[in-house]
């Protein structure tokens, strides 16, 4: 017996050369796994069933501010955090309208702003933080995000912040 075979077995050189690679293997998985998680990507819909169906929805709110002849002008002033809207007085439109700014790629930078009335026809409202780059735009005269589907119309829309501060909110169908 060599003085090698009286150690314990984590002082066994064989027993590192093992085990080693495979320590080195869960600790790189477990990092990716987590990495994984945490920036998981939101664009893909879990539910399409569900979307499918709210799309006739949509469609109706689009239809409603079609017919009330409903557009809607906005500037952003990103110096001051401003939003300024205009929008044909009509008796559809409420003393405050929510608008939604999507980012395309992560929902966790999205914002509702609650725009509140200054004239018939213009409206105001404070943005959460910076914006750049693309978004998409929905304004609609329910105050909860959660329930924009049973909202009487619906105006959308797309900016592009590296071209313009400014963008055009109109039905998604047309005569």
């Amino acid at each position: 017996m060599t003085i090698e075979d009286k150690k314990p077995w984590y002082r066994q050189v064989w027993f590192w050369f093992v085990m080693t690679p495979l320590i080195v293997v869960v600790c790189v998985s477990a990092v990716l796994v987590t990495i994984a998680f945490r920036y998981s990507d939101d664009v893909v819909i879990d539910n399409y069933y569900k979307q499918g169906r709210m799309i006739n929805q949509t469609l109706e709110q689009d239809r409603m501010a079609l017919a009330y002849g409903l557009s809607a002008h906005l500037r952003f002033d990103q110096v001051t955090g401003e939003v300024l809207a205009t929008l044909p007085a009509h008796e559809a439109v409420p003393e405050k309208l929510l608008l939604l700014l999507d980012h395309p790629l992560e929902a966790d930078l999205d914002q509702q702003i609650v725009l509140h009335q200054l004239a018939a026809g213009r409206y105001r409202g404070d943005l959460e933080g910076a914006l750049d780059f693309s978004w998409y735009l929905v304004l609609t005269p329910e105050l909860d995000k959660l329930r924009r589907t049973e909202a009487e119309w619906i105006l959308s829309g797309r900016i592009d912040f590296s071209r313009s501060d400014e963008a055009e909110l109109k039905p998604r169908i047309s005569n």
